[in-house]
């Protein structure tokens, strides 16, 4: 996968380099950050597309513009000291496909956005601007949020999406203030992401980069500050998945997850490699792997993640949603050389745009890896991982105790999240309706005490734990296990079996 998408990198950037350039300056656009630009910016793209290929030049400036539409052979090049600006006014933005976007395409190919410039979207006031119609009555109520006060996501222009293209290039940008996600890529082949930056904690939905149901991804080297999810694979097509990705050497922030599959997972993801990733401040999971949509979800290779200041270590669900059709499967995933610190208060109280409040009283969620009756998370293998907990459990503020195991909700058909069960009745991990999971080297710590035993292995099948070391935990009781068979245990001098 890395050498063909390098291939196709090489040959990509040959035949954009190879043709001439198109400065915007020479079709009459105005830096001034106040002339609408996006009748110079379409004319210089179209015209490169029609001469066999070219490099669309942004220099230094502030450049405003509406939607722009990247065309075959064309690589938009920003200039150091350039920023392509997004309107504030709604009436500057189309749709081709999905949603409207600054920087769109449609079966497109040998495309890319490169340079040290910027794109800034404005996205706050953009989102502002269309709420203020919902109020003056130019916007149908059909397509607010009322709970959440907002516009629907749909609505908001993303920064880029490209969509139904092959051979992509985006380097070296720094992506800014989304009025939604920052950028997607759907149903496309054969991408290479690297050394972006993006900086989206501006309004809701600010993904920081969205990959559905694409095939040979490269994304490396990136940093993401974002105010939803950090880096998301996502599913939208039962017809499609996300297949050959490859994640490595970046570093992300979040107020939601920072690593995500799922939020929908109609087709799936297959063969996946993560590799060495750090995230701090993230709200919600360090890594949450979902397929609730009746997918398949399989061949996940993860190795090397540092989290600090985190929600949540791990989240795995397998559940179902869709209703219409046997839920999916969640199988083959590898985990190893992880370490993660928990945090007692929220990690993310400094973002502009928070992640919202749950409405119940908790304890501190441990990680967790579940199915539901009927379909079980199949081999899974976690491997030299260390994950410290606050601790400080409290069963006055929430209380499961083990006597009330069965009281656990399934919530099949619920939305992913760590928190989706309520109060957990372990604070290390919690295992549910699961069929052959491997625990090597692995080593949980509270820093002070919580109620709760450490693991709970709840309807678990063919369980291997060779070396779990709890710290910090002097309960008789620190293993659980629940309807729960073929275990192995290389020492179980604090094990109940109920």
């Amino acid at each position: 996968m890395h050498y063909s998408l390098l291939i196709v990198f090489v040959l990509c950037s040959q035949a954009i380099l190879s043709a001439q350039d198109f400065n915007i300056l020479v079709y009459g656009a105005k830096p001034d950050g106040t002339t609408i630009n996006t009748t110079c910016i379409q004319s210089a793209i179209d015209d490169a597309n029609k001469k066999g290929g070219g490099r669309v030049v942004i220099p230094a400036g502030r450049f405003l513009s509406g939607s722009i539409v990247l065309k075959s052979g064309v690589e938009l090049h920003l200039l150091p000291g350039a920023t392509l600006l997004g309107s504030t006014d709604p009436k500057q933005y189309i749709k081709i496909n999905r949603w409207k976007a600054l920087v769109m395409a449609d079966s497109q190919e040998n495309i890319a956005i490169t340079g040290k410039g910027e794109i800034d979207g404005q996205g706050r006031p953009l989102a502002l601007h269309l709420d203020s119609l919902f109020y003056i009555g130019q916007l149908d109520s059909v397509d607010y949020e009322f709970p959440e006060h907002r516009p629907k996501w749909y609505l908001r222009p993303q920064l880029i999406e490209l969509v139904n293209c092959k051979n992509i290039l985006v380097r070296n940008v720094t992506l800014r203030n989304a009025a939604c996600w920052v950028q997607t890529y759907d149903r496309c082949e054969h991408i290479i992401l690297d050394s972006l930056r993006v900086e989206s904690d501006a309004y809701w939905n600010n993904d920081g980069i969205d990959i559905q149901d694409c095939r040979h991804v490269r994304v490396t080297h990136c940093f993401v500050n974002a105010a939803d999810d950090g880096i998301c694979l996502k599913s939208q097509s039962p017809d499609h998945y996300c297949d050959s990705i490859y994640i490595s050497d970046c570093t992300v922030r979040s107020s939601a997850s920072a690593i995500k599959f799922g939020t929908v997972s109609h087709g799936g993801f297959k063969n996946v490699t993560i590799e060495r990733i750090n995230i701090y401040d993230t709200f919600r999971s360090a890594l949450a792997i979902e397929c609730v949509d009746g997918g398949i979800l399989e061949n996940i290779k993860v190795d090397h993640i540092k989290a600090v200041n985190t929600g949540n270590a791990i989240f795995i669900r397998l559940g179902d949603r869709n209703k219409t059709r046997p839920a999916g499967t969640l199988k083959n995933i590898s985990i190893k050389n992880m370490e993660i610190e928990v945090a007692f208060e929220r990690p993310d109280y400094a973002y502009e745009i928070r992640g919202p409040e749950l409405p119940f009283f908790h304890n501190i969620f441990p990680s967790s890896i579940t199915g539901i009756p009927g379909y079980k998370v199949e081999n899974v293998r976690l491997e030299n991982i260390r994950i410290s907990y606050p601790g400080r459990g409290n069963n006055g503020l929430a209380n499961m105790p083990l006597s009330r195991l069965e009281g656990v909700p399934e919530k099949e058909g619920a939305y992913p999240e760590f928190s989706m069960f309520g109060e957990l009745p372990a604070w290390g991990f919690y295992v549910r309706h699961m069929e052959g999971l491997m625990m090597k080297n692995i080593e949980i710590s509270i820093a002070e005490p919580d109620y709760r035993p450490a693991v709970v292995f709840d309807d678990v099948q063919y369980l291997d734990i060779q070396s779990l070391n709890i710290r910090g935990d002097n309960k008789a009781t620190q293993i659980v296990l629940h309807k729960t068979g073929d275990v192995k245990i290389d020492n179980d001098s604090a094990v109940r079996r109920m």
